[in-house]
């Protein structure tokens, strides 16, 4: 669990989004690049409401912890982002018409389970109250919704302007 956790931690998300831009860019997929950097803004906006609801964390006294965490617990960030960024590359991997409809299925299937079991292990390592990941996960759902939207939108745009 705390394997799973490790790609929540600020540093390595950046590097992850960073690398993943940067791929999509050498792939000449720009928009995509764009929508896997756009990912980064789920981090202000979940410090932004952990200072504005400033929700505990779980304590020792209540929960076994088995990871020290700062901050405070609502929504919870790595939930968030994972919920976000791995969002993000479901809607590229479903709207890429290059790649086969096996490996689609293979890579959406690693991306949400990806997306249960940082869920899962936030609970479990004690960091994080249920709610505050489910708070994470909903947030992540509407700005995947509304990247989703611009996203798919941008296709429409194009294609008008081709006709």
């Amino acid at each position: 669990m705390i394997w799973i956790s490790w790609f929540g931690r600020t540093s390595v998300s950046i590097v992850m989004v960073g690398l993943t831009s940067l791929f999509f860019l050498i792939l000449s997929y720009k928009k995509e690049a764009v929508l896997i950097l756009s990912t980064l803004l789920s981090g202000v906006l979940g410090l932004g409401l952990k200072i504005l609801i400033n929700r505990p964390r779980p304590s020792k006294d209540l929960v076994v912890l088995l990871e020290e965490t700062k901050y405070q617990s609502f929504p919870s960030g790595h939930v968030l982002f994972y919920t976000v960024f791995f969002g993000a590359l479901i809607l590229i991997i479903l709207r890429l018409k290059k790649i086969k409809y096996k490996v689609k299925l293979f890579l959406i299937i690693i991306c949400l389970s990806i997306i249960f079991f940082g869920a899962v292990s936030r609970v479990y390592l004690g960091a994080h109250w249920f709610t505050d990941v489910l708070g994470g996960f909903i947030l992540g759902i509407l700005c995947v919704l509304i990247m989703g939207y611009f996203y798919v939108k941008s296709d429409t745009n194009v294609s008008e302007n081709i006709n």
